[in-house]
């Protein structure tokens, strides 16, 4: 090579790669337009980003896929050695990677729900990642992937099951933490939605600044979701998971949702419905505590319940014959809560419908009494805590009702009836694991709530029954003060009465 070849020689170079650099831009433009077009990739700016995700998305371009790729492998790896501290932060880099990937932010806040929480023992430790896990999907993933309805699915199924559900030891705890939480916005045991919209006075607008920045959720599309399938209880997780599957299906384009992510978002409300239906109303103490609380059925809500069945039924044409028998199961179930709960009047109209959509079924059930004291006698086997409370709660409160009436025979059968199935399900849950878990209250707090939800003028009792109910229990006509109760002597040793009751 000769000498003036030689000096050439680097600036050709140079000039080529300037060349090329140019050359290669501009089919990238074209490359990242054609690529938009087909819904391959987003690479619109994010609006409002932290720093360190605006960088990653713009400034390392392609290259975060790889990047991404090579962190998804060792988090994989960290996965299947348990280590889910370190595999967490890893998946918080992956995060802010690729943050329109949704399935790194459901399997991140999984992990912490499910797999990182229960490496603790203390319940108020665990609060901490569950909830975690629901703020990431909440807050950080949505504001990115507003339009994606699995991430509406699973924060909804994280209210629904993780935190409603019964199945992790510290459920009780999950759902006591979250009502003290939403007694925080709520200022009355109903959420005054008028004053949540548009505050008059500074505690509603310091109420309705926290729904809205704290637990993202807009008062008035809160408003829409209790008048479609309520009334709800906020303060508990059913009805939050009934709000962001709402949600989801409302954000969510109808054009471009798929039938299987339409069909799972409704069904995510359908199965927390039911929930809300067994278990979907709070009992507190009259003594002002609010670390505690017992819930009964949601009597309110079985026609929102019903049609929901009946609208997957439709949808799910696949499994039309079993959504069907559930829904014959559920009707029969609340027909008989409704019985239990002196609520004869619409406990006959369910059950004549029932007896209209499903004739062969009920055929050999002749009236409403024999199909109820059927379906109690069924239910009596059942270890489920959700049915059993609701079953105990109407034969007690059914029993007060009794006693106000004068019958106490009647109510005694009632109260015996409820003792001897709570003494059933104690004795059926007899290992530690499961008293832990699904364990109820002892009988005489249970019906020492139950009474003071019947002396409440909110539960009705015509004046002349409340007090003679009063005085059966010796209670001064100006006080619900229940401390002093003596109900009727039960035997001790057999949980049977001095005298002969009437077996409901």
């Amino acid at each position: 090579m000769n000498q003036g070849y030689s000096k050439l020689y680097k600036p050709l170079l140079l000039v080529v790669c300037v060349s090329l650099l140019f050359a290669s831009s501009y089919v990238q433009r074209r490359l990242n337009h054609d690529r938009e077009i087909m819904g391959l990739t987003r690479i619109s700016p994010l609006e409002n980003a932290p720093p360190i995700l605006a960088f990653t998305t713009v400034a390392l371009g392609g290259f975060r896929g790889i990047i991404a790729n090579a962190l998804w492998i060792r988090a994989t790896e960290l996965q299947e050695e348990d280590k889910y501290f370190e595999m967490f932060q890893l998946a918080d880099w992956i995060t802010k990677l690729q943050p329109h990937f949704t399935t790194v932010w459901v399997h991140q806040a999984w992990n912490m729900a499910y797999n990182i929480s229960i490496k603790f023992q203390d319940p108020r430790d665990r609060w901490i990642w569950v909830k975690r896990a629901i703020e990431l999907l909440r807050d950080e993933a949505l504001r990115y992937n507003p339009n994606e309805p699995l991430l509406y699915r699973e924060l909804g199924w994280f209210y629904q099951h993780k935190m409603g559900n019964f199945l992790d030891d510290a459920h009780n705890q999950y759902k006591q933490y979250w009502a003290a939480e939403m007694d925080t916005v709520f200022a009355t045991q109903r959420p005054d939605f008028k004053e949540l919209i548009q505050p008059t006075n500074p505690q509603s607008e310091a109420s309705s600044k926290r729904l809205r920045e704290v637990y993202k959720i807009d008062p008035v599309f809160m408003q829409k979701v209790d008048a479609m399938y309520g009334p709800l209880e906020w303060r508990l997780p059913d009805a939050h998971a009934i709000y962001w599957g709402t949600l989801g299906l409302e954000k969510t384009s109808k054009e471009t949702l798929k039938k299987e992510d339409f069909i799972t978002l409704r069904r995510l409300i359908f199965q927390s419905l039911q929930l809300a239906f067994h278990r979907g109303r709070l009992i507190y103490p009259k003594n002002g505590d609010r670390s505690t609380f017992v819930y009964g059925p949601n009597l309110e809500i079985i026609k929102q319940a019903s049609d929901a069945y009946e609208e997957m039924a439709e949808l799910e044409t696949d499994k039309n014959q079993h959504i069907l028998t559930g829904h014959r199961n559920f009707l029969g179930t609340a027909v008989y809560f409704l019985y239990t709960h002196n609520r004869i009047k619409a406990a006959k109209e369910w059950f004549d419908y029932m007896k209209k959509k499903y004739p062969v079924e009920t055929a050999k059930f002749t009236d409403l009494d024999s199909f109820s004291l059927a379906r109690i006698t069924e239910d009596v086997g059942e270890n489920d805590p959700n049915r059993v409370k609701a079953i105990l709660d109407g034969m007690l409160e059914t029993s007060l009702v009794q006693f106000a009436m004068d019958d106490d025979e009647q109510g005694l059968g009632y109260e015996l009836f409820a003792r001897k199935i709570w003494m059933r399900y104690r004795d059926a849950i007899s290992d530690p694991s499961s008293q832990k878990r699904v364990a109820l209250p002892p009988i005489e707090e249970m019906k020492k709530l139950t009474l003071e939800r019947v002396l409440s003028p909110d539960f009705g009792l015509d004046p002349i029954l409340l007090a003679q109910l009063r005085t059966k229990f010796n209670l001064p006509a100006a006080t619900n003060e229940t401390s002093a109760i003596v109900l009727p002597k039960l035997d001790a040793a057999t949980g049977g009465t001095n005298k002969p009751a009437t077996n409901p």
